[in-house]
C-alpha cells in the first residue's frame, strides 16, 4: 500500500484552537497551527476560515484578512497551501497574496458541480496553474445539480471534470484531486460509504485517469463514534481506501492519520460492516444500511482494550 499524503485540515473553525485563532485574528497563532501540522506530516495546508456552527464569519471578513494569513504561513513554511472555500473571490484573493517562489502550487478546494462561477474557478486555475480538488459525488443534472446515488455517477462525474480540466486549464492528471465522498460512518444508511469505496475501484481501472489523485475529507468520517476511538476507526478507513488506491486525505495530522494494517481486528471489523451494508436480492439500500449501523455500532462498542486496536 502506497503512502497517503496528508492535507493537515488544523486551520479550520471546526477546532478551538482556530476559533481562537480566528477571535484574536492572531497571525502567531495560525502559524503556531501551520508549523505543528508540518511536524505532523502534512504535505499541504488546508486554509478554511469559513462560518461554522460555532462562529460566524462574513465573506468581507475573509477576503480581508487573506492577504494577511496567506504571507503568514508561507513565512513559516514551504509546505503548499489548499485553499479551502466554495466562492471565487476567496481564490481569486488567496492566489493573488500566494508567494509561487516560496512554495509550489497550491490546491483550489474545491470545484463541483453545484459551484456558482464555475467557469470564472477554472480560468484562476489555469492562470496559476494550481492544483484542484473536484468533489465528484454531486453530478450534472440539466441546468442544475444534484447528489450522486452511485458509484457509477461519482466515476462519470470525475471523468467529465477532467477531461474539463484538462481542456480548459491545461492541467496533467497529477494536478487533479478527486473526492468520491465519504459520509459519517454511524449515520451511513444509504450505503454511501460503499459508494465512495466502489468509485475509488472504477477510477483506478481507468487508464485514461492514471496519476490522478484520490482524496477524501477524512474527520467527516468518524463523526458521532466514541472520542477516544475516532482516530482509528480513521485508521481504519485508510486501510480499507487505501488498499483500492486513495493516496490522500484532509485530516487532523494529530491523529496519526496513516493506514492500520491490513490484519487489524478494527481494519477487519470495518470491512466485515461495510459489507452488511451491500444489499443482499431483494433488499433495500435502507434495510442493508440500517444493518450496516447495527454493526458499527457493535464495532465501536467492543472492549477497547485489546492492544491490537
Amino acid at each position: 500500500m502506497n503512502k497517503i499524503g496528508i492535507i493537515g485540515d488544523l486551520i479550520n473553525n471546526a477546532y478551538g484552537r482556530a476559533r481562537r485563532a480566528w477571535a484574536a485574528k492572531s497571525l502567531e497563532a495560525y502559524q503556531e497551527l501551520a508549523t505543528l501540522q508540518v511536524a505532523g506530516g502534512s504535505d499541504y495546508l488546508d486554509v478554511n476560515i469559513d462560518n461554522t456552527n460555532r462562529v460566524s464569519v462574513t465573506k468581507e471578513e475573509m477576503l480581508a484578512f487573506l492577504p494577511d494569513l496567506i504571507p503568514a504561513l508561507q513565512e513559516v513554511t514551504s509546505v503548499p497551501l489548499c485553499f479551502d472555500n466554495p466562492s471565487f473571490e476567496f481564490h481569486q484573493t488567496a492566489l493573488a497574496a500566494y508567494d509561487f517562489s516560496k512554495s509550489a502550487p497550491p490546491i483550489i478546494n474545491s470545484i463541483a458541480a453545484s459551484r456558482q462561477r464555475l467557469d470564472d474557478i477554472i480560468g484562476l486555475i489555469k492562470q496559476y496553474n494550481a492544483s484542484v480538488i473536484v468533489i465528484a459525488s454531486e453530478k450534472f443534472d440539466g441546468d442544475t445539480s444534484s447528489a450522486c446515488v452511485s458509484a457509477e455517477e461519482v466515476y462519470h462525474t470525475a471523468r467529465i471534470f477532467v477531461e474539463r480540466l484538462r481542456n480548459q486549464a491545461g492541467l496533467t492528471n497529477n494536478q487533479i484531486f478527486i473526492d468520491p465522498g465519504l459520509p459519517p460512518v454511524g449515520a451511513d444508511t444509504q450505503g454511501l460509504v460503499n459508494m465512495g469505496l466502489d468509485a475509488i475501484k472504477l477510477i483506478r481501472a481507468d487508464k485514461d485517469l492514471e496519476g490522478i489523485h484520490i482524496s477524501v475529507g477524512l474527520s467527516n468520517f468518524a463523526w458521532g463514534i466514541p472520542k477516544h476511538l475516532r482516530a482509528t476507526m480513521e485508521r481504519a478507513y485508510l486501510a480499507v481506501a487505501g488498499e483500492l488506491g486513495l493516496d490522500f486525505s484532509i485530516s487532523n495530522p494529530d491523529h496519526n492519520p496513516s493506514p492500520l494494517p491490513l490484519d487489524n481486528p478494527f481494519v477487519i471489523g470495518l470491512k466485515e460492516a461495510l459489507q452488511e451494508g451491500r444489499p443482499a436480492d431483494g433488499e433495500s439500500i435502507a434495510e442493508a444500511g440500517f444493518r450496516q449501523a447495527s454493526a458499527i455500532l457493535a464495532l465501536v462498542t467492543e472492549d477497547d482494550d485489546d492492544d491490537d486496536w
